[in-house]
């Protein structure tokens, strides 16, 4: 993406797009990094063949990584998040810090995938123990394409071995697991220079040096958030829609009690000393499995067939571990509800309105959760995120959330690394605020307001617990 950013200015052009296919080899299943690399360097090209760069950040997904040798080579494709690697990895660790002290120290919910569990898990491999750095994934990307290595803030309090209150390495607790935090290279925070185009890559993409890397808030979340087009002085929550759904507040110290959790909350670090206190949800990882099956039929018309199914009919938790690895979402999400003797959608649009109303009532749990844990009331919710295109899913979730609900920019984790980048070189001003009501004044946006029968939610909700 190629951002124009100035005083009442903001405006993205996209200049390539790139496919992401993992791959599953006979140990793992693993991320195409090389195809990945490959794809920015194109990107790259196409980029400069639209205009003069001045600055390139990187951001990605979180947790994941690639370990590196003593010469600085990769030893090999990283392994992805949803890998069955990391079951039952989390009972050894809390044999040795027990869960509501991994929290307390940390603040990060649990997921059987944090780079924590993935590091435990891979112990005493020859991999391992041939490791002398790790690198987050924009962190790689910009090591191969600067030689510059660091490890930027938001994407590494992913890991469960940062502090959020010191906003820095937990050594205490790393030590205790056995973990060696002189393998990660240092933290950067973003605006931090992260070094230039080498001259092998100003060769390969054609284009002129120099060219400054920025280091941005490289986890795509904390730049999406960045990017909430909210107004000064407004209370809202916020939902990051993509491959999962990140549904929370914005906070300016974390929430480490034991209610929290319990409720599965994380409190990962944002932009400018802020904490993105939000629960996880499957997102719309749920809805790709299922066109997948389905050999990616018209969805456009499939979601005019679900709005018209019935609402509510079946709902399934849509933060189940059952949903995260790849496979026959459709059984699934089948088997979920005749597991909690509710009617299984008969076609593909009922499977589709199950989805969503699943997803809009997770949003509503997480959005009034929150809420409830950190004592911080809202007036709106921000949808942002591929999912503000979608207008089933939007006003399912203004309906649920019973709050006005503002979508988009549906790009936002984009618009957020160049916002990024431009008041770290000058071009707008410093604050966040600023930022966003630059979002917000230059980026189509639009309003859904909550229907009636709210009790349905709510007889919806009681339905999944079992009640």
């Amino acid at each position: 993406m190629v951002g124009r950013v100035g005083p009442g200015t903001l405006r993205l052009t996209e200049a390539h797009r790139f496919p992401n296919r993992p791959v599953r080899l006979p140990d793992a299943l693993h991320w195409d990094i090389l195809a990945l690399y490959a794809g920015v360097l194109d990107g790259l090209r196409a980029a400069g063949h639209l205009t003069p760069l001045t600055s390139i950040g990187i951001d990605s997904w979180a947790v994941d990584h690639g370990l590196l040798d003593a010469d600085g080579a990769l030893l090999g494709n990283p392994v992805h998040y949803r890998d069955t690697r990391t079951e039952g990895v989390a009972e050894r660790v809390w044999a040795t810090v027990p869960a509501a002290e991994l929290y307390a120290r940390t603040g990060i919910q649990y997921a059987p995938f944090n780079t924590l569990y993935q590091l435990v898990a891979a112990r005493d491999t020859a991999q391992l123990n041939a490791v002398r750095q790790v690198l987050l994934i924009p962190d790689l990307l910009t090591y191969w394409l600067t030689g510059a290595r660091g490890t930027e803030l938001t994407n590494a309090s992913t890991t469960q071995l940062i502090d959020p209150n010191t906003r820095s390495w937990s050594a205490e607790l790393a030590g205790r697991l056995g973990i060696d935090l002189t393998l990660f290279a240092p933290l950067r925070h973003p605006g931090d220079p992260a070094g230039h185009l080498l001259p092998t890559v100003l060769t390969e993409t054609g284009l002129t040096g120099p060219i400054s890397l920025t280091t941005v808030a490289s986890h795509d979340t904390a730049s999406a958030v960045a990017a909430v087009p909210a107004r000064a002085g407004e209370r809202f929550a916020y939902i990051c829609t993509g491959t999962w759904s990140l549904a929370g507040l914005e906070l300016d110290t974390p929430v480490l009690t034991e209610a929290s959790r319990r409720a599965n909350f994380t409190n990962e670090l944002g932009l400018d000393s802020t904490v993105r206190y939000l629960r996880n949800i499957m997102g719309l990882w749920l809805l790709q499995e299922c066109l997948r099956s389905w050999n990616d039929p018209d969805l456009p018309q499939l979601l005019a067939e679900a709005a018209e199914s019935e609402p509510l009919r079946s709902v399934v938790d849509a933060s189940d571990p059952a949903f995260l690895v790849p496979g026959d979402m459709p059984h699934r999400i089948a088997a979920a509800c005749r597991a909690t003797d509710q009617p299984v959608p008969q076609t593909r649009a009922a499977t589709v309105r199950c989805v969503l109303d699943s997803l809009a009532l997770a949003h509503r749990r997480a959005v009034l959760d929150a809420q409830r844990l950190a004592d911080h009331p809202v007036d709106v919710v921000h949808l942002v995120g591929g999912g503000a295109r979608n207008d089933l899913l939007c006003q399912l979730t203004a309906d649920a959330c019973e709050l006005p609900l503002v979508a988009g920019p549906a790009e936002a984790a984009a618009l957020g690394n160049v916002l990024v980048q431009s008041r770290t070189h000058g071009d707008i001003g410093p604050t966040l605020t600023g930022m966003r009501a630059l979002v917000a004044d230059t980026q189509p946006l639009k309003r859904y307001e909550p229907r009636g029968a709210p009790e349905a939610w709510r007889r919806a909700e009681r339905r999944l617990d079992g009640e």
